[in-house]
């Protein structure tokens, strides 16, 4: 249905230029999207993983800072509350959600030459998004007052009235984020990630500015509103930087869409899925902070805390490869390729295994060390930094198969069966709270993420099984379980090395601020040191991958056409 005063996205009619095909992608085809700018599966993981890596530098030191005023205080504790209700609600309905259903059927309609209907869709969906997440929104803040108290346990009962006010602050950015969902996967399938890999970057530091400038300009717990109105403001212009690109790639509003389009209910059967499986997912640290509200009235921020640090190697690696592969993975599965697609994700997994594992190791080498460099400063005391410290050292078990859940489900996505991988997230999410439970009340925040860990190794077992099963009984299983254990033994010795060094240095150089960075940083170049030696001599051909990858950045940038 055409008509009035709406507009729709449009691409102008010149084709962009096929990129080279990077290792593992599908050759190009006549109706590939590209960018202007030629670049492989590795270049743009690069790219994301730089960008993505220094966005969490930032948010990294944005936690720091914010820790230093507030530490682990029940006040804190509200507003990880306040933030992670809003947050789950926008993995259900906002960007996440969107991009993994949208993706694929707009890649497939650009595959076959369908680049008009593809822009229709688009348009459709900006203004259903529009309209649907602009009613959750005003229904949100409206009745924060009766929803937000659900995630108060006893510990935060004073503070509820604090949670509310947050919450209602911070609410409006699920409308934004959903949006710019949809800007950023059109951007994703025209391989175009440095934008959306840069923007939280800035996100970050408008929210810095925010939050010091509140620490100056207010007092006591008003303070955390600075802080929750950084993080709208940073969310709107994060949504900005998208426009400029789209732009750039041809695509202008118009007044015209069609809530008809067959393609809109595809994108919503598929949405619908993967809404429940990625929400399912991003409600195991909603649990483990509403559990953490019985424990203590400081446990939520000492589990989010943690979760921080906890998703810097995520971001830089897991994040990078899923989200840069996701485009691919849609190609094979659009063409039925499926060897193709199996060979993808199996490479992706060992990828992700590689550099995963040694982070994990190192975190549990170094887990307090790491935790009182990182964030015990100002009012964070070596009480917060214990606390924080224990939630870290147990989230590390889950750091490689978290990251591998990440490229599964994508998988799955791109093959157009989400209902596979939600179907798996909903029983790690009930295991997850099972174990959590039982848990919590003998040793109390440990308790708490050990569950998180359990559901995670179960998902991704879960996951490979059934994807094993829709790839014609293979998925490089044997080869990766192989490699697996090679990357395990190299490892072990980097966590012993990475020990023993910061032990040395920190008995001699002591606890002041640079001999923390000499000690933690000495011992953890010392173990990387050996684990790629390790990984190198026992012939694991993804160090040599990662090895060109960074040889490839480090000597030459990307060529124009």
């Amino acid at each position: 249905m055409a008509g009035g005063a709406v507009p729709t996205i449009r691409a102008v009619s010149t084709e962009p230029t096929t990129a080279s095909a990077g290792a593992g992608e599908p050759p190009p085809s006549p109706e590939r999207p590209q960018t202007s700018r030629r670049r492989g599966v590795a270049s743009n993981t690069a790219i994301f993983s730089i960008a993505t890596g220094l966005s969490r530098i930032a948010g990294l030191v944005r936690e720091i800072v914010a820790s230093s005023y507030f530490a682990t205080s029940g006040a804190f504790s509200a507003f990880t509350l306040a933030f992670q209700v809003p947050n789950v609600v926008r993995s259900l309905f906002a960007d996440p959600a969107l991009s993994a259903a949208f993706v694929p059927v707009f890649t497939e309609l650009l595959e076959h030459g369908r680049k008009r209907d593809a822009f229709r869709l688009a348009s459709t969906l900006f203004f259903l998004i529009l309209t649907v997440l602009g009613a959750i929104t005003v229904f949100f803040v409206a009745a924060a007052g009766l929803i937000m108290p659900l995630f108060v346990g006893r510990e935060l009962q004073p503070l509820q009235d604090l949670v509310v006010g947050l919450s209602r602050v911070l609410f409006p950015v699920v409308l934004i984020l959903g949006l710019n969902g949809l800007f950023v996967g059109i951007l994703n399938a025209y391989d175009e990630f440095t934008i959306p890999a840069i923007s939280p970057l800035v996100w970050n530091m408008v929210i810095l500015v925010f939050l010091v400038g509140s620490n100056h300009l207010l007092t006591g717990d008003d303070r955390l509103y600075g802080y929750a109105f950084g993080v709208l403001a940073g969310t709107i212009v994060q949504f900005s930087m998208a426009i400029p690109p789209l732009r750039r790639l041809g695509f202008q509003i118009e007044l015209v869409f069609d809530f008809r389009d067959p393609r809109v209910m595809q994108v919503l059967r598929l949405m619908l899925p993967v809404t429940i499986g990625l929400g399912l997912i991003n409600f195991d640290l909603l649990i483990d902070s509403t559990l953490g509200t019985l424990v203590s009235a400081g446990a939520p921020r000492a589990i989010d805390a943690a979760f921080r640090i906890y998703m810097l190697p995520q971001g830089m690696f897991s994040v990078a490869i899923a989200t840069v592969l996701f485009p691919a993975l849609s190609r094979f599965a659009a063409r039925r390729d499926y060897d193709g697609l199996r060979a993808l994700t199996a490479n992706g997994m060992r990828q992700i295994f590689m550099l995963l594992i040694p982070a994990a190791a190192a975190t549990l080498a170094l887990s307090t060390p790491i935790t009182r460099l990182i964030y015990q400063h100002g009012a964070f005391g070596p009480s917060s930094t214990e606390q924080v410290s224990t939630a870290l050292f147990w989230f590390a078990f889950s750091l490689p198969t978290s990251g591998v859940n990440l490229l599964l489900t994508r998988t799955f996505f791109s093959l157009q069966r989400p209902w596979i991988t939600t179907a798996v997230a909903a029983l790690s999410l009930a295991i997850n709270t099972a174990v959590s439970i039982a848990l919590y009340g003998p040793i109390g925040i440990a308790g708490i993420v050990i569950g998180t860990g359990v559901g995670s190794i179960v998902m991704t077992i879960g996951q490979a099984f059934l994807l094993r099963r829709h790839l014609h009984g293979r998925l490089d299983g044997r080869r990766t379980l192989i490699a697996l254990a090679k990357m395990s033994i190299a490892a072990a010795a980097l966590a012993g090395v990475t020990y023993g060094v910061w032990h040395g240095l920190d008995a001699v150089l002591g606890r002041r601020i640079i001999a923390q960075v000499i000690s933690v940083c000495g011992g953890l170049a010392a173990g990387t040191v050996v684990y790629a030696a390790l990984v190198h001599l026992m012939g694991i051909p993804e160090a040599r991958q990662v090895e060109q990858l960074v040889v490839r950045r480090l000597i030459r940038r990307d060529k124009r056409p």
